[in-house]
């Protein structure tokens, strides 16, 4: 019985990485001309974390976190996202006295249990970026031009930036309390949407202008809008950010019903969508979160971040037909046509690879034919090919695979060849 991997996770073959290597050293890049550091924190989380600061009436704590009692009886999960770990370290590690600002960024896999479908996987990857310390409208732009840049630099034009307000906590309560009005006045509306929604609508009704069902995001373009219950000072930070994205030249389009599905986001959010992508055509998203860290305990403090999914990035590229630059070294493949000569290429192919040149010999004792043949599998650009002549004239014969030509030199002459073309 063969075993195969679970539904909704991916193998990533070597015919594939490097792809993921160039987009995530990109990213790296970046972040740090940004002025953002690596942090890394663990796979698994107490599931606490996730439930208070997502929120309990969303998706992802109430469908799809993948949860289990380890041997202590705790309740644990794979971390279904990285802004609340990322706030969790933060304050555990006291990270505002050691750093001040910490502008900080991330990437690895995340697991939800939902429906495996184009871009939306149990186990996918994200990379992200968080930065913790400020209030300021002008770190709200930094990272949405942040995010425009980096899927610029991957040669993507056919996307969107989404952006809306969802205002403070006083503004949250005032739209609460507004929608509640207008669901008694307009009846209609509000039977219509699902039991999901229905529910929703009293205890947390932002996630009514989140919900995925087709009939309610009919229903929802009727509703009053976050935007529409903004404070003077939750308006005038949305209009900063807005002014310093236009004197960036940075294109966006509001969306008064963007909200995101996590219940830590307050003022600004925003999205970065793909046409080609589908239903799911969120490639980077993310938002202000002002009130997480003290959430968990922290002092009150101002914070935004985004985070984007590595499959979505691969699949718009895919969309454009995006050819990415994949550069590779130079692969050297050493035939020997005799066991005994197998010393003289093991030693050219240690020399090889501490000159940083990639270098390849077959383990079994194969015929010439067969050797070449998998030389040409691996796409080695030159073969060396040792025989009794080579050993006899301490020369060998380099063969360039992609010229169909072939010289007896000498192993310095031969050596300087093949580094010089790898620079």
């Amino acid at each position: 019985m063969k075993i195969q991997s679970l539904k909704g996770t991916n193998d990533i073959l070597p015919s594939e990485i490097k792809k993921w290597q160039l987009l995530e050293n990109a990213c790296r890049t970046l972040f740090e001309l940004y002025g953002y550091e690596e942090i890394r924190t663990p796979i698994i989380e107490k599931s606490e974390l996730f439930k208070r600061s997502v929120g309990e009436a969303t998706d992802i704590v109430q469908k799809e976190m993948f949860i289990f009692r380890d041997k202590a009886e705790r309740s644990i999960c794979l971390r279904p996202e990285e802004t609340a770990a990322v706030a969790r370290a933060y304050i555990q590690h006291n990270l505002a006295n050691k750093t001040g600002m910490a502008k900080l960024y991330y990437m690895g896999p995340m697991f939800r249990s939902e429906r495996p479908q184009a871009g939306r996987y149990r186990q996918f990857n994200q990379f992200g970026a968080e930065a913790i310390g400020s209030y300021s409208p002008h770190l709200d732009a930094e990272l949405i031009a942040l995010m425009d840049e980096l899927v610029t630099k991957m040669g993507l034009k056919e996307y969107d930036i989404l952006i809306n307000s969802l205002g403070c906590k006083k503004d949250r309560q005032t739209y609460k309390k507004k929608l509640l009005d207008y669901s008694l006045k307009d009846k209609n509306i509000i039977d219509k949407l699902c039991s999901d929604c229905q529910k929703r609508i009293k205890s947390n009704p932002l996630r009514v202008l989140d919900c995925k069902n087709p009939e309610c995001r009919k229903l929802v373009n009727k509703l009053p809008t976050p935007k529409d219950c903004l404070c003077q000072d939750c308006q005038d930070h949305y209009s900063k950010v807005k002014t310093l994205l236009d004197s960036l030249k940075i294109k966006y389009i509001e969306d008064p019903l963007l909200v995101r599905g996590l219940d830590y986001y307050n003022r600004t959010t925003f999205e970065l969508v793909h046409g080609g992508l589908g239903a799911q055509n969120a490639i980077l998203a993310g938002g202000r979160y002002d009130n997480l860290i003290s959430s968990f305990g922290g002092a009150d403090t101002g914070a935004c971040g985004f985070a984007g999914g590595m499959e979505r990035l691969i699949l718009a590229c895919e969309a454009e037909k995006i050819n990415l630059p994949l550069k590779d070294s130079i692969s050297v493949y050493i035939v020997t046509l005799d066991e005994s000569f197998y010393k003289y290429g093991f030693d050219i192919l240690h020399t090889l690879r501490k000159s940083g040149i990639k270098a390849h010999i077959s383990y079994e004792a194969k015929s010439l034919k067969a050797q070449m043949r998998q030389a040409n599998k691996l796409n080695s650009r030159f073969a060396i090919i040792i025989g009794e002549d080579e050993v006899k004239s301490k020369k060998y014969t380099l063969k360039d695979m992609q010229e169909h030509e072939q010289e007896l030199i000498d192993k310095k002459t031969l050596l300087n060849k093949i580094i010089k073309l790898n620079a």
